[in-house]
């Protein structure tokens, strides 16, 4: 008899946020979850991980559902990514940009929001409430194991 083989998933190059928590989610051990956000690293997922496990990250937009309307188009044609769009996070928390009037910082939010791909912006909606954690299967332990550079605390 020969072992069983296993197929591991591929995401494609720079892959969504969203197909990574779904990859990592899939995973049955802790050190899969570890091996998936290590494989596919970058300053944006780290930040919306951050933003939602870290308590010192404080949202200054409303908590709660979000009245946007979704990116439908197809996908591959006019959606962003947070990927792209997480260096406009800092607008959304404590500190980052203390100047925006709560209706144009509540406006910029749901403008990013209609431009991301849909399941982007529900991320950022969950994270946003820090409840990643109800729809993804991963934990601060998880991230804390896959990025030991991340310093927690200290933030707002």
């Amino acid at each position: 008899m020969t072992p069983a083989k296993t197929t591991k998933i591929k995401l494609p190059p720079n892959p969504f946020v969203h197909e990574i928590l779904e990859l990592v989610s899939k995973q049955r051990s802790k050190a899969k979850k570890v091996e998936v956000l290590q494989e596919y690293s970058h300053e944006g997922l780290k930040a919306i991980l951050i933003w939602n496990f870290d308590d010192t990250v404080i949202s200054v937009v409303p908590e709660g559902d979000v009245p946007y309307n979704p990116n439908d188009v197809p996908v591959g044609t006019d959606h962003t990514s947070l990927r792209r769009e997480w260096k406009n996070l800092y607008h959304f928390v404590h500190g980052g940009n203390p100047k925006l009037t709560p209706i144009r910082r509540e406006t910029m939010f749901i403008q990013m929001l209609e431009g991301l791909h849909p399941s982007e912006a529900e991320i950022l909606c969950l994270v946003k409430d820090k409840k990643l954690g109800s729809k993804y299967k991963i934990t601060y332990d998880i991230v804390g194991e896959a990025y030991p550079d991340i310093k927690w605390g200290g933030r707002s």
